[in-house]
């Protein structure tokens, strides 16, 4: 079973790092999260966090995706890396704090260790789109060499 509060267990980030609040809902393809805007000045000031902190919460949003995916699955959480974002575009330029946000994702293209989703954010008067792209691979994979 899947605790929807409990989005540390889903992504590889810890304590304040962590952005999301909880899962709303999620199936094969698509996660929708919610968070309410913090003021701990990790990403923005006690009044406003900038727009472009949204693909943070897009990122977080797909790993928690791809945690959900991994656990029903039975394998470990693994190290994802976001590669690039495109197409984003945005009608705000901040969030105030205080504000409650949902993120959607939905994975429309996945190939191998890549994949793309395309990604939402809502809230009052907010509409954010924007298309991430993303590499997971073993985390093995991401070790150095040990010279011999």
């Amino acid at each position: 079973m899947i605790d929807s509060t409990d989005i540390a267990a889903l992504i590889p980030h810890s304590g304040c790092m962590v952005l999301l609040d909880r899962i709303i809902d999620f199936d094969e393809h698509t996660l929708s999260a919610e968070l309410l805007v913090r003021a701990d000045g990790l990403l923005g000031d006690d009044q406003t966090v900038p727009a472009w902190a949204g693909i943070e919460y897009m990122a977080q949003a797909v790993a928690a995706y791809v945690g959900i995916q991994s656990k029903l699955a039975g394998k470990p959480i693994q190290l994802g890396f976001l590669l690039g974002t495109r197409l984003y575009s945005s009608n705000a330029t901040a969030f105030d704090v205080g504000t409650v946000l949902t993120i959607q994702v939905k994975n429309i293209i996945q190939d191998g260790k890549l994949g793309v989703f395309d990604c939402t954010i809502h809230g009052t008067g907010i509409e954010i789109s924007a298309k991430l792209n993303v590499y997971q691979g073993p985390i093995e994979d991401n070790k150095p060499e040990t010279p011999p």
